[in-house]
């Protein structure tokens, strides 16, 4: 809301009247510098209140944006939404076995103890579309399996044909050199299909396409589908997912 004239002027006051005092700081009493020092000390805090939700809705991206690049003929996007707004926890320390990390993200491992943090990021580089990132650290790692599941919405699901790429788009950084696997999985009664692809990290654009026409999927009985990102060796290692988005484009016909 924009502020009136009246909270212009009375805006304008209160700053002569703090640029004054803070020029007769030196000289005024000390019963009366005491008193100016109570009040700007109340001041401050509502201040710094004030410039860090500044700071934090400001930067850029801007929070809650959903800008992605995609296929002009998609016909369904989705960002899910760790990368997509703030979520409360922003992280798990010594993640356990299916610790979730908001309502989309799950980590799936068999570590006896587990040494592994994951926690949201906000991100400020120039090529960031999203406005959060996932980063994941892991130190010792002794167990035989990492991932993190992600649930996608029931959206992705209405009017899936076996006609439709589901393509993924994804920013990594890396610390050390690994290999990072991407599995669909299609829930269909009680059966489920799966299409693993690995994700081409030496490229600069990170994209993987799962071709539904290579499946043997049942248009009527989808139920859910989800992906696992999967990561070979992955201790001593930070991983930070910068941006991730999904999108659906009808197969061209050959």
């Amino acid at each position: 809301m924009k502020n009136s004239l009246v909270e212009r002027i009375i805006g304008r006051r209160v700053l002569k009247y703090w640029d004054k005092a803070a020029r007769s700081a030196e000289s005024m009493s000390m019963a009366a510098l005491k008193d100016e020092r109570a009040k700007a000390r109340a001041l401050r805090s509502k201040l710094n209140q004030v410039i860090h939700i500044g700071d934090k809705r400001l930067q850029l991206p801007y929070e809650g944006s959903n800008a992605m690049l995609h296929s002009r003929n998609s016909d369904w996007l989705h960002r899910p939404e760790v990368w997509r707004g703030s979520i409360q926890p922003t992280g798990i320390a010594a993640a356990k076995n299916k610790a979730s990390l908001g309502h989309q993200v799950t980590i799936f491992h068999d570590c006896s103890t587990s040494e592994l943090t994951l926690r949201q990021i906000r991100n400020s580089h120039e090529r960031d579309l999203a406005p959060y990132g996932l980063r994941m650290d892991v130190f010792k790692f002794d167990g035989s399996f990492l991932s993190l599941v992600l649930d996608l919405p029931q959206e992705a699901v209405n009017g899936l044909r076996t006609s439709h790429l589901l393509r993924m788009d994804v920013i990594v950084e890396t610390e050390r050199p690994t290999e990072i696997f991407a599995r669909l999985n299609i829930k269909q009664g009680p059966n489920t299909e799966q299409v693993v692809r690995e994700l081409p990290l030496h490229e600069e654009d990170v994209m993987v396409e799962f071709d539904l026409a290579y499946t043997k999927m049942n248009e009527n009985r989808v139920e859910r589908l989800w992906i696992d990102l999967i990561f070979e060796n992955p201790k001593m290692n930070q991983i930070t997912i910068r941006d991730l988005t999904l999108s659906r484009q009808q197969r061209a016909e050959l």
